[in-house]
């Protein structure tokens, strides 16, 4: 079995890579595109995995290198940084892939989708126990349309909290509530990829688990 380890690869110079993981083509890819439409002095790569040869001539959407959003007040030291962000329906990630190392991996559940929840859990299992120090979360979407819903909220948190990792609300269908937890995302790539100095991985799971912690938009 392959399994995705946080060590596996070396780290780019000025890198940070995110692995957005789910069985929704269509909004992964609106949230990578919303990454892609902000402007600042900061990159953004997307790029897609493919299972099989076949999806290749079905979607091709690897992107170019594009302004991605992040506040220069907050780091104004900050070094300019090229962040890739990889989309895959499933995990084992493809043998023949040449990859960077992956930072911060984030799985989406559609909780319309039965589906979209057990891919996420077959997809775990290739998952190395070291990827759940704080470079793991989870992304729920669809909680909105709660008549829809054929995944009870409790079963994603049970989920989360098993595996000792964040939990994230958004319906991705939203293109406001999109683009802000595409900031979001970004802010908790930067301290995963250890471009934050003084913040860890680590550090940011543990005020992410606090009740009494901090919400993500303080950090």
């Amino acid at each position: 079995m392959s399994v995705l380890r946080p060590l596996d690869k070396l780290p780019g110079l000025n890198t940070a890579t995110i692995l957005l993981v789910g069985t929704e083509d269509a909004l992964l890819q609106q949230l990578a595109d919303s990454m892609l439409k902000e402007d600042c002095a900061s990159e953004l790569k997307v790029a897609r995995f493919w299972q099989r040869e076949s999806d290749r001539s079905n979607l091709n959407r690897t992107g170019p290198v594009l302004p991605l959003c992040w506040p220069k007040e907050s780091w104004p030291q900050e070094p300019r940084v090229a962040r890739m962000s990889h989309l895959a329906k499933s995990l084992p990630l493809p043998s023949s892939v040449n990859r960077p190392r992956i930072d911060l991996i984030v799985f989406v559940v559609n909780l319309h989708s039965k589906y979209s929840l057990q891919n996420t859990e077959e997809s775990l299992r290739h998952v190395d126990a070291s990827f759940f120090l704080g470079k793991v979360c989870f992304l729920a979407t669809g909680a909105g349309r709660e008549s829809h819903c054929s995944i009870h909220r409790h079963t994603v948190v049970k989920l989360a909290h098993t595996y000792q990792s964040p939990l994230l609300y958004c319906d991705l269908e939203v293109e406001g509530f999109r683009a802000t937890m595409a900031q979001r995302l970004v802010r908790v790539l930067q301290i995963c990829a250890g471009h934050v100095p003084g913040v860890s991985a680590l550090n940011l799971l543990s005020l992410l688990r606090s009740s009494e912690g901090p919400s993500l938009e303080d950090l």
